[in-house]
Parts: C-alpha cells; structure tokens; sequence
C-alpha cells in the first residue's frame, strides 16, 4: 500500500492557508476531476476521492488541528484517511458548488444524479463530574430525534421528475449553458409524499424520544464537542442521518482545581504541623491519599504526586496533582498562646533563614506545644 499524500499538498496549499484558500482549492480541483467530466477515468475518480478526504479533514478545525499535530496516524480515533465512496462525497460537500452540479453549469448537459438529503445534527449539553472525567463514562441520555414515520408513502416530484434539479438553459456568446438548481418542490430529495398519518411533519419525519449510550472517554475538557456519527435526525427520503454533537459541560470540583491533565489543591496547615512535619489527608481523584509533610515546610511550597492527575484525551500522558501549601496564621489567639509566641520570637531560630539546617527550633517547639 503506498503512503498518504500530505493532505495540504493534495490541495496545494500551505500549512497556514485560510479556510477560505482551502475551499477554493478544493473546488478548483472537485471540477477538474469530477467523474461527470472524466467517465470512465478511475485515476480521475481516486484523484477526485483524494482531494474530498483532504478538504473533509483540512476544513474542521478540530480535524485539521489534530492532523497538524499527529500526521495521518491520528491517535485514539483510527486515524485519517479511512477512505470516502462518492455517496459521501456528494451528500457532505453538495453545498461546496452552491447546491448545484457545477459541470451542468460550466459544460451543459452532464449527470441527473440525484443527491439524497442529510438528516439535521442535534446538539445537547453533558454535565460530567471530575470523577467522570478522570476515568471515562458511559451515559445513557434521553434524546428527542426525528425519525422516518410508519404509514407514510411517497411519490416522484413532479417538479422535477424525480431528478431532485431544475434545469434552465441559458442562451450566452459563448453558446447554450445549463444551469442547474436544487428543486425547490423536493429539496432534493426527488420524492414528495404521497401520503401522511396524522403528527407527521411535511418531511415524513415525527419526533420520538430514543435512549442513547454515550461513551465519554477519559481527559475530555470543558467546551469539547464530541460527535456521534448517525444518531442525529434522519432525513427525508431515506438520506443519511446527521449527527448527535455532544458538548462537554465540567462541574467545578469541591476540592480540585484543574490546570490542562493536572490537578490543583490547596493545602491549609497550621503552623505547628508545617514546623515539626506531619502526614495529612488529601483528596484526589479516586479517594483520599496519605502524604507527609516535613518539618520546616515554608508556605508557598508544592508538592507533587505524578500521576495523580488527567489522563490525556489523546491517550498518551498523564498528568500530576500540585499541592500548594499555605501556612494558616491564626486571628485569635488565647493569653497562653500569646505568651508561648512572644517567648519563641525571642528565638533565632525565629530570623528568616528557612535553609541554615539548624534543628534545634523544631526540638523547642515540641517542648512548648506538648
């Protein structure tokens, strides 16, 4: 099997091109190897599914971010480049021409390919939970989706027999030149329904209520939208559904902060435990874990405990959990409490020299909080 072609130099473009650039590049290539202006020609056919795999990708920002990142060997998603028939093609980029067959309107006459509608997409909202987030999920969520309707019967438009396009030829200098136009009767679709029970839409579609399993995987962000291909609203006429767009929606955590795959805490330690050390409990994502504070820690320090963190959505990293430390300074304090810090501020051990090594302090402490 020969290697992919970079898909920027498929489309002769480069790396930094505007969205704009790689639409016209697209289109400019689609009309010199589109099948109705080469028959028969299968190297004008892969050429022409090459440059379609190269525009799917390049014109999603999502897509196109990753391919600039990890190549065609995209991780976790089975890569790039899984190939696309001409059905495909002609249902997802139609619009690219202005919802015409360019070649009946550059060269007259040409193909009657009728193209099928895609259903609408449908977008909802999923709240996860940190928990949820660190381990993947699995959701079953209620969704209101339109579906073909039983009991509902079509016909051929008449409008346009069928052929889901109007045709007008238009007398130039140049000579006779079809344009042709999505049929406003069918949208396309080439069918009209015949015959409809009650609560059915003019599409033939009703809206019913589905359960559908959800798979989160682990490391997901606040605002990612996650696809499901099909599980949108079906079309009319038998197209292709769309899709069901999920946006992840992260709850703020009582105790963790997140920073990209790490987690943040805040630790809050009395200064008798950040002078003479101590193990603490601090939560985490699965459940508490002991750590143990040496004497001497300074406000302001942080500890690290790798692995603690996000796994990365892409699967390759993990990230740590940061302990910052703050050393509490009590507002009140009783007469004793008062006497026992007036006497220790005589010490020098009291002189901030966090790094002279010298013990001693941590001994008088323990005689004066015993």
């Amino acid at each position: 099997m020969s290697a992919k072609r970079d898909y920027y130099d498929v489309l002769g473009v480069s790396r930094s091109a505007t969205p704009e650039e790689i639409k016209k590049a697209y289109r400019k290539i689609a009309i010199q190897y589109h099948p109705d202006k080469n028959p028969g020609n299968k190297e004008a056919e892969e050429k022409f599914k090459e440059a379609a795999e190269a525009y799917e990708v390049l014109s999603n920002p999502e897509k196109r971010e990753q391919y600039d990142r990890f190549g065609h060997a995209r991780p976790g998603n089975g890569g790039f480049g899984g190939g696309m028939n001409m059905e495909d093609i002609f249902s997802q980029f139609g619009d690219i021409f202005g919802g015409s067959n360019p070649f009946e309107s550059f060269f007259g006459g040409g193909s009657t390919r009728r193209r099928a509608r895609k259903g609408s997409n449908l977008r909802i909202k999923l709240k996860l939970t940190l928990e949820e987030i660190a381990n993947g999920v699995e959701k079953k969520i209620k969704v209101n989706r339109l579906v073909r309707a039983e009991g509902v019967t079509f016909k051929t438009c008449s409008t346009c027999q069928g052929t889901g396009q109007m045709k007008r030829v238009v007398n130039t200098m140049l000579g006779q030149m079809v344009s042709a136009t999505t049929c406003p009767a069918c949208n396309g679709s080439g069918q009209v329904i015949d015959r409809r029970p009650p609560g059915v839409d003019s599409s033939g579609l009703v809206s019913k209520e589905e359960v559908i399993t959800v798979r989160i995987p682990p490391g997901v962000a606040d605002g990612m939208q996650l696809s499901m291909t099909g599980k949108g609203n079906e079309a009319p006429g038998g197209g292709q559904p769309g899709d069901l767009l999920i946006l992840v929606e992260e709850q703020e955590d009582k105790f963790l902060k997140r920073d990209g795959n790490n987690l943040i805490y805040d630790l809050y330690l009395n200064f008798a435990d950040a002078a003479l050390g101590t193990t603490v409990e601090v939560p985490s994502v699965g459940g508490k874990v002991k750590i143990k504070i040496e004497p001497g820690t300074q406000s302001g320090k942080i500890l690290r405990l790798r692995g603690k963190g996000l796994r990365d959505v892409n699967g390759y990293e993990t990230g740590d959990q940061l302990i910052h430390v703050n050393v509490w300074t009590p507002k009140k304090l009783t007469a004793e409490e008062r006497a026992i810090l007036e006497k220790l501020r005589q010490s020098p051990n009291f002189e901030p020299h966090p790094d002279s090594g010298d013990r001693s302090f941590f001994e008088r402490m323990k005689e004066f909080f015993q």
